[in-house]
């Protein structure tokens, strides 16, 4: 069912201010102020500022994950899967989604804070009802990357999450860099087609000395 037009105003409205504010620092006034629509209707449409902050990522990740577990799913049927493979479904679905709902850029700095302010109940959100797509990823980058100890994929893993969300996040800074200091019009897909193959030699990388295990240090 279409959303209503103030619960569309409210959602671009807090994405927007959370994205450049971070969650505590963004209040229910400040919104419904950006917004033009008084406390009681953000109160009815959804409940609390926790509530609205998970509208937010719903908004994005509803439809990232349900398009991401159809390639999974695609994934998974094959008798063979490359880490490219892999990677390259991520980088559709990526583009696909924020395209129909909003910036790339802020759907990028939202994620970001998702890691770096996100609370018990937003983490527990998260899990909850994104986490099944998380894990299926993350058993299939197993699969493709069977000669990484589970601790080294486990840091690659988020080093290249890392890398995406703080150069996404960046696009627009980073297209008029590129356009003034290279004379190049940058593209979000030409990024892309740059970005796959470092991540990829990144999670290929040969292994390092691994760190010392709790037990043995505590012996």
């Amino acid at each position: 069912m279409a959303q209503s037009e103030t619960v569309v105003r409210i959602l671009d409205t807090a994405e927007v201010l959370f994205a450049e504010k971070g969650f505590a620092e963004t209040s229910l006034r400040t919104i419904t102020s950006k917004a033009k629509v008084n406390l009681a209707a953000v109160n009815y449409h959804f409940g609390s500022k926790k509530a609205l902050i998970q509208a937010v990522f719903a908004r994005y990740l509803d439809p990232f994950c349900e398009e991401f577990n159809a390639q999974l799913e695609v994934l998974e049927r094959r008798p063979s899967l490359t880490l490219e493979d892999l990677l390259e479904a991520l980088a559709r679905t990526t583009l696909s989604i924020p395209a129909q709902k909003g910036s790339l850029s802020i759907f990028m700095r939202l994620l970001g804070l998702a890691y770096t302010q996100a609370q018990g109940h937003m983490r527990r959100y998260l899990q909850q009802h994104y986490g099944k797509a998380f894990n299926r990823f993350a058993q299939l980058l197993k699969n493709a990357t069977p000669e990484l100890p589970d601790a080294e994929r486990f840091w690659r893993l988020h080093f290249m999450l890392g890398s995406v969300v703080f150069t996404l996040s960046s696009l627009d800074a980073l297209k008029d860099i590129a356009a003034s200091d290279y004379d190049e019009k940058t593209r979000v897909k030409d990024l892309v087609a740059r970005f796959l193959p470092v991540v990829t030699a990144a999670m290929h990388a040969p292994v390092p000395p691994q760190p010392p295990r709790m037990a043995e240090t505590a012996a």
